[in-house]
């Protein structure tokens, strides 16, 4: 039975941390390789697993230390069948893949969840291609039939919620944010911003939110910005518009490169932590209802760090 699934906490409007930029930590700072970005080929030995816990570990620590939620995502970012295939995964082997990210989650939630640090699971469902570049594009439909089988998933399992993270265009988002709702698992929907504030299609993030709402009756529990630094979209956040009420949650880039940069780039950007905590801060205090926060691309514990040292001081 999930914990959370029918009472996420974070709606409640308190502070929530979730992890950095994993495929970027796991590579750049912990060494590991990790073919495709796929962080779920980590579970096929025990080096892999033990790093893999070893991750979270980290940042449960860090929330139990600022008694402040935490939302474990799990590492299936690239644990579709499109992505599984290419790395040699039959869909048999990608199925338990998916339970054993989960079963992770739920392990750390049992060894470090207390009343003040609430831990909430999360089954991350990433976008069938390129992540910031969206390519060939299905229809709403196409995406809600491929996306199903990691929803039904997740739902089957003590996952509290999905969170779809880099959705780079809105029919993506729709499929997914359908096929949980058919499953009867809330859903979380993050959406990709270029440089401009706009998604990679130059969808507009206002006109994003809404129309994903309105072909799906605002089935998304709520909506999250992630793989931009804070001021590529700062400018674009509009106080007491109807659809920024949607926006909870930041996972933003360390670095101010365009993706175009980063994809180029043969180091990692770390930007500046206490910098990063600082937008972070200044994004809260004129958007008090945005209360999940992480990273995404070069983004580490110490940014983490630094978010919970610089947001822990700004009134809700």
């Amino acid at each position: 039975m999930a914990k959370y699934r029918h009472r996420l906490p974070q709606l409640s409007g308190e502070l929530f941390l979730t992890d950095g930029g994993i495929e970027t930590s796991l590579i750049y700072l912990d060494g590991f390789d990790l073919p495709m970005f796929a962080a779920f080929d980590m579970f096929k030995d025990d080096a892999g697993r033990n790093g893999l816990r070893s991750y979270y570990v980290r940042y449960c620590a860090l929330a139990l230390a600022r008694g402040l939620g935490f939302i474990l995502e799990s590492p299936t970012w690239r644990a579709n069948p499109d992505w599984a295939a290419k790395l040699g995964y039959s869909p048999a082997e990608l199925g338990g893949i998916n339970r054993q990210a989960i079963d992770m989650m739920l392990s750390l939630r049992q060894q470090f969840e207390t009343p003040a640090s609430p831990m909430v699971i999360s089954g991350c469902i990433g976008p069938r291609g390129d992540g910031y570049n969206p390519g060939w594009m299905m229809s709403a439909r196409e995406a809600e039939d491929y996306h199903a089988a990691q929803a039904t998933l997740f739902a089957a399992s003590q996952a509290d919620m999905v969170t779809a993270v880099t959705m780079n265009y809105a029919e993506e988002a729709i499929g997914i944010a359908r096929a949980a709702a058919a499953a009867g698992i809330p859903s979380v929907i993050s959406l990709t911003l270029e440089t401009d504030g706009r998604l990679p299609t130059g969808q507009s993030l206002e006109d994003a939110i809404t129309s994903i709402d309105r072909a799906t009756d605002a089935a998304p529990a709520y909506y999250m910005i992630n793989c931009a630094h804070p001021t590529h979209f700062e400018d674009k956040l509009r106080p007491g518009a109807p659809w920024m009420t949607r926006i909870r949650g930041l996972r933003a880039n360390a670095s101010r490169q365009s993706h175009a940069e980063l994809d180029r780039a043969t180091e990692l950007d770390a930007g500046n932590p206490a910098e990063f905590g600082r937008h972070y801060a200044a994004l809260r205090r004129k958007h008090s209802r945005i209360n999940v926060l992480g990273g995404c691309c070069g983004t580490d514990l110490r940014h983490i760090e630094q978010i919970a040292l610089a947001c822990t001081t700004v009134p809700a």
